[in-house]
């Protein structure tokens, strides 16, 4: 079954918005383990507006399931992530003051830089996955790069999920065909819900993980947050 791990940054907002601890950011990241998450991901910002560095830390020593930490790799997200050695990192282009990532690498402009980046965490033992838009090319190129799994950025995906599902899902289809091919594992994310989920899950091959945090925490408002998780987790059976 494809894994689910909780993009919580939307908790954090929600606590920085009046200051102290509620949510308890801790707190919530295990209590979505005990119900069933298989992975926790973060994207701290240089801002630091949702998730501090100081989170990344507490949560590295708490969690027991999978840490995912996405970001842009600049000198400070790299000297955080050598220092936490996370499960996997996500190396996401998104510039400083971005609301939310918006386009993935265009791999083959910035095949040396990746390499670099992707050869130094792999020294340290961390899977690296690369956020990228469906593209074979990039596919291809993220291969070369080093990585060992792209992340396909679905927003396009799911902004047009209910005109035309067949022909939204298609360049994804071949990306992830691409990506078999190449020996990468796969991850999914962006604006992935439980409407547009199990039809992503069911046509796209060897799927390994999808990350999901806006819309699952914005559901957990209506149904819990236990109940949420199950039911994303029922989508991805």
């Amino acid at each position: 079954m494809t894994r689910l791990s909780v993009n919580i940054n939307k908790v954090a907002t929600l606590r920085n918005a009046r200051g102290g601890n509620n949510p308890d950011l801790l707190k919530t990241a295990l209590d979505c383990e005990l119900f069933g998450a298989e992975g926790i991901t973060v994207h701290p910002r240089p801002d630091e507006r949702h998730i501090r560095y100081s989170d990344v830390r507490e949560l590295k020593k708490n969690i027991k399931t999978e840490f995912n930490i996405e970001g842009n790799p600049d000198g400070k997200f790299i000297k955080l992530v050598e220092e936490v050695i996370p499960s996997q990192v996500t190396l996401v282009p998104d510039p400083p003051g971005a609301i939310t990532s918006n386009a993935g690498w265009d791999t083959i402009k910035h095949q040396d830089f990746l390499k670099d980046i992707i050869s130094g965490f792999k020294k340290s033992g961390i899977r690296v996955s690369v956020f990228i838009d469906p593209v074979e090319k990039f596919v291809e190129a993220a291969a070369k790069a080093g990585a060992d799994r792209v992340e396909l950025y679905t927003e396009p995906y799911a902004r047009n999920y209910f005109a035309t599902r067949e022909e939204a899902i298609a360049p994804y289809i071949r990306a992830a065909k691409v990506a078999e091919t190449s020996g990468l594992g796969l991850n999914a994310g962006h604006d992935l819900d439980l409407n547009n989920l199990k039809y992503l899950n069911q046509n796209i091959p060897n799927l390994l993980e999808v990350s999901i945090g806006h819309a699952l925490i914005c559901d957990a408002l209506y149904f819990g947050l236990e109940n949420t998780i199950q039911m994303y987790l029922r989508e991805l059976k």
